[in-house]
């Protein structure tokens, strides 16, 4: 039982301490907190952007009434600049970038071609000597083939 939850810990441990879960927290993080700044931006004006197209002077925010219950309308568009603001922030300056240097690094990963050995070298000119001598010379040839 002991091997068993010891086992289970190590595993714990492993996962926690890979790039990629430490790089999706920090991810998380970040999203959260630029979230909030977007949701503060939309608040702060454009809210008052709505309020001068279609509210009056005794709304929060646009909203209409159907019978004595308010429809705020100006928070669903709050919400839909927001995400707009978000992902395009996110996408322009997150990314791109992160698309551009991937690119860059996976050019600087492929290894170049490796020249060849200096016996395939050796070979080649072998070749290339024969094929403009026209074959093996004759002092060379194994009896018979004359």
């Amino acid at each position: 039982m002991f091997k068993t939850l010891q086992g289970l810990l190590q595993g714990f441990k492993d996962f926690i301490l890979r790039g990629n879960v430490v790089d999706l927290s920090v991810g998380i993080v970040v999203g959260a907190a630029f979230t909030a700044l977007v949701e503060s931006f939309t608040t702060a004006f454009i809210n008052p952007l709505l309020q001068l197209f279609g509210a009056d002077e005794h709304e929060i925010g646009g909203q209409f009434h159907i019978g004595s219950v308010p429809f705020p309308y100006s928070t669903f568009i709050n919400g839909i600049i927001t995400f707009l603001i978000t992902a395009a922030v996110l996408y322009f300056f997150v990314v791109t970038p992160m698309n551009r240097f991937a690119a860059r690094r996976r050019k600087g990963v492929e290894p170049e071609p490796e020249a060849p050995s200096e016996e395939i070298l050796l070979l080649r000119e072998i070749r290339d000597a024969l094929k403009a001598t026209g074959g093996v010379p004759s002092s060379r040839r194994p009896a018979g083939d004359e």
